[in-house]
């Protein structure tokens, strides 16, 4: 491991903003996140499999009234987005460090609002493995509010297809779909916004001319 990655994973334990469980039946903040970390009542928002957390903190710098939480396993890369949210003081933004497999042990019945699932690892050859399968949907069930929003944003048509047809076969609300999600945008949509945040692996494929793919639905 380089002296960089090194560095990072240590200064991240120093961080008040970042959260490293060494055991998820033991996370004193599950069902807490309000009242321990934020210290308020707001909506929480998580995205998972973040990356560097470009969505947690620029939604958190777009919407106070929110709280935002990356998730995320590896420490090098949080490490960017937490050290962005901490100089940008956005008490609004946290970080958890584990596997998205464990998720649902750190939030508790009706925690969360709303789910962004930005630039997922496809899972080509692992249709469980894909954060819209029914496996993981199960999970989210158990802390997301009735009428809570799972976001995709994805440039994978493997991606994109199999959450459709997941969305079809569970007759889950359908609320916003757009295939190609720049042609469909319109000036002074209030989205613009919130689709002008890019991750870092959004920047790459938009340029190798991926067509970027969006939509909204609620399981419940």
């Amino acid at each position: 491991m380089g002296k960089d990655k090194l560095r990072r994973f240590e200064a991240i334990k120093s961080f008040d903003n970042v959260f490293e469980p060494v055991r998820e039946q033991d996370f004193e903040h599950s069902g807490k996140w309000n009242e321990n970390i934020f210290k308020n009542q707001n909506p929480i928002v998580l995205e998972l499999g973040c990356g560097k957390g470009e969505y947690s903190v620029g939604l958190g710098a777009l919407f106070s009234d929110k709280n935002y939480i990356g998730v995320e396993i590896k420490g090098n890369r949080i490490y960017i987005g937490a050290r962005e949210a901490i100089d940008k003081n956005l008490n609004n933004v946290a970080f958890l460090r584990t596997r998205i497999d464990y998720i649902d042990s750190y939030f508790k019945e009706n925690e969360v609002d709303e789910i962004w699932l930005t630039f997922s690892d496809p899972q080509p050859n692992k249709p469980r493995k894909r954060l819209t399968s029914t496996l993981f949907i199960n999970r989210y069930r158990k802390f997301l509010k009735p009428g809570g929003l799972i976001h995709l944003k994805t440039d994978s048509s493997v991606l994109f297809d199999s959450t459709m047809e997941q969305i079809k076969l569970n007759e889950y609300e359908l609320v916003d779909l757009r295939p190609d999600l720049y042609a469909t945008l319109k000036e002074g949509e209030e989205e613009q916004k919130i689709f002008s945040i890019k991750t870092h692996y959004e920047t790459l494929f938009t340029k190798r001319g991926h067509v970027i793919k969006y939509c909204c639905f609620k399981i419940n």
